[in-house]
């Protein structure tokens, strides 16, 4: 089983800060309890297109875009980018609850004749009410997951290229179809720590993500969620969503991730803390868990850093280290049975470079995925510069600012 590597598009903005973008109080309305936030990065497509052409450059499998009140729509983001990229997929985040299953199942196929192929979706069922509700959606939390249920089945129902019926509670579908179905089928990606989401991971899904908790605790949901699909007579995959700090050595990544947390002012963190506490996402309270709104020992396992999860919803942790270290805990999390690694880091454009040209190398040397080859390989040197600087220019190496 080889460790396949994802990237992150920030489709609400990017910054050298780990004050999200949007503010947390009030469910994001109102801002005058979080102090202003310099250096952001506005997601405009030309932005974005840098950071996916530099996450297939560097050999990124494909990026997950969010959705959500505060992003840009992630099916109209990412069919913009296929234009500018060529092997590069998209892990396209979208809500169950907010659109027909059929009209789902067509616009993946419509999208795979798009981009020829490199469409993967990411099932977000929504653990807070305030947000869905703003789409319309007034079910609770363990309805929800019961229509997501539903809506899985007929999306793959009607990609069998036949008339499909079903009769649910959510959905009743008569004669559904996808005239031209997907080729291939889109991989189905979906998270959830609550009691009701294992059933639906076990039944419907090809893998299950989970947040970036400590090992034992990852081997707890792989355990958990691998006996039920084999109860169904399924298999399923897994991956894990996290942020990223990687440099040349362990005391450059502390010191980076140290001036993350000086620029969070206790207001802040009291804001973000007191609305993500009102989630009725279990996975969220489960990383909320991790550090209780604590900045004291933040260093939950090894290279393992809670910090980020003071101020952001979802995915709460990093891993921190030298490239040899964050290439250990690859490899832990990987003989648990993680496969695919879902990272990201602020801002996004430079830590996919760290990550890249700093833990990759490090994985491909363990054979634990291939070695990604240069587009100059093989060009002879010009002037006594490498190929990889034309024309004698000076070869420039990212310095980490």
């Amino acid at each position: 089983m080889s460790v396949h590597l994802h990237w992150f598009l920030p489709t609400g903005g990017d910054g050298r800060t780990l004050v999200d973008r949007h503010a947390y109080t009030d469910g994001g309305i109102r801002r005058d309890r979080i102090t202003p936030v310099s250096g952001v990065r506005a997601p405009d497509i030309e932005y974005l297109a840098q950071i996916a052409k530099a996450a297939e450059q560097l050999g990124f499998e494909a990026v997950l875009t969010p959705t959500g009140t505060w992003c840009e729509d992630a099916w109209l983001t990412t069919v913009a980018l296929t234009q500018v990229t060529e092997r590069l997929k998209f892990l396209v985040a979208f809500r169950p609850g907010v659109i027909s299953p059929v009209l789902a199942a067509q616009m993946a196929a419509t999208y795979q004749r798009i981009s020829r192929g490199r469409l993967l979706l990411n099932v977000v069922t929504g653990g807070d009410s305030t947000e869905q509700k703003r789409f319309g959606d007034h079910l609770d939390h363990d309805r929800r997951y019961a229509r997501t249920d539903e809506f899985l089945q007929v999306v793959r129902g009607v990609w069998g290229g036949a008339p499909f019926d079903f009769h649910g509670e959510h959905y009743q579908v008569e004669g559904g179809l996808t005239a031209l179905p997907p080729d291939p089928l889109p991989e189905i990606f979906f998270g959830g720590s609550s009691a009701a989401a294992g059933p639906v991971a076990a039944r419907n899904v090809d893998v299950y993500l989970t947040w970036g908790e400590p090992p034992e605790q990852v081997k707890q949901k792989v355990d958990w969620i691998r006996g039920l699909a084999e109860r169904e007579g399924r298999t399923v995959r897994f991956g894990i969503r996290l942020h990223t700090i990687s440099r040349d050595s362990s005391k450059e990544a502390w010191a980076t991730a140290g001036r993350l947390l000086d620029d969070l002012d206790p207001e802040t963190v009291a804001a973000a803390q007191q609305a993500l506490g009102k989630s009725e996402s279990v996975g969220q309270q489960r990383m909320l868990a991790l550090h209780g709104g604590s900045r004291d020992k933040l260093e939950i396992s090894p290279n393992l850093w809670a910090g980020v999860g003071l101020v952001r919803g979802g995915a709460g942790t990093a891993l921190v280290g030298s490239h040899a270290e964050v290439a250990d805990r690859i490899e832990e999390y990987h003989a648990l049975g993680i496969e695919h690694f879902v990272l990201s880091g602020y801002p996004h454009l430079e830590e996919a470079y760290w990550f890249g040209e700093g833990v990759r190398p490090e994985l491909a040397a363990r054979g634990l995925l291939a070695a990604v080859p240069s587009p100059l390989e093989g060009l002879p040197a010009v002037n006594g510069r490498p190929a990889s600087a034309p024309g004698g220019a000076p070869l420039l190496v990212a310095g980490g600012r």
